[in-house]
């Protein structure tokens, strides 16, 4: 199943940015953010299951370096055609899968992964590496569906959590060591789900402070 999702992504990316729900929910989520924390030009950052860098590079002008790490070979090199059109000194691609016992390099001051947790296995295995990657009194910053029934994607190949309980990502957030845990509705999302019409999916943004 994770193969066939990476290959999926891998075909995705050169329209994935053609789709206008995706790029306000991208600038939804990054408006939030920087309305919950201060970002400043001496941070760095992470943006985990980058994409195409769309949150990415709304992020980049406010902070000092900003690292896009997806598993996505297409999705990076999107990303990484971006840099080079718009000849970004801060930004910075890396392609790494997690599951594959990949990591991302380097430390980092914020953390930000949006709509990238319900592929995720194991949520709380990864917050531990978020943890160890972030400096003290780094901020981790997550975004993703409310608890859903599988109608949001359609396709959900690959998709193994149908949204999550907010009180359930705050105790992963604990758990791994955060404190002054936080969390904001980020974005509604009206998609068609069925010969019935639209339905609206809340987005929750999480954050959290290393210790």
């Amino acid at each position: 199943m994770k193969n066939d999702r990476k290959k999926d992504f891998d075909r995705e990316a050169a329209t994935w940015d053609e789709e206008p729900r995706r790029v306000k929910l991208a600038h939804d989520v990054a408006d939030t953010l920087m309305r919950t924390i201060k970002l400043t030009p001496v941070m760095d950052a992470l943006d985990y299951g980058c994409g195409t860098g769309l949150v990415t590079l709304c992020l980049r002008p406010h902070v000092r370096t900003i690292t896009g790490a997806d598993s996505s070979k297409g999705m990076i090199a999107v990303l990484q055609e971006k840099v080079k059109k718009q000849k970004l000194k801060n930004v910075r691609a890396q392609l790494v899968d997690f599951e594959l016992g990949e990591r991302v390099t380097g430390k980092f001051h914020l953390i930000v992964s949006s709509m990238t947790l319900h592929h995720v296995c194991d949520p709380a295995v990864l917050f531990g590496e978020f943890h160890a990657l972030l400096q003290p009194g780094g901020y981790l910053c997550i975004a993703d569906l409310d608890t859903e029934d599988g109608s949001f994607h359609g396709d959900n190949t690959g998709v193994l959590h149908f949204g999550f309980d907010r009180a359930h990502v705050k105790e992963l957030f604990k758990k791994a060591g955060f404190c002054g845990i936080e969390d904001a509705t980020a974005a509604v999302v009206a998609k068609p789900v069925d010969k019935n019409g639209e339905r609206q999916f809340a987005v929750f943004l999480i954050t959290g402070r290393r210790r």
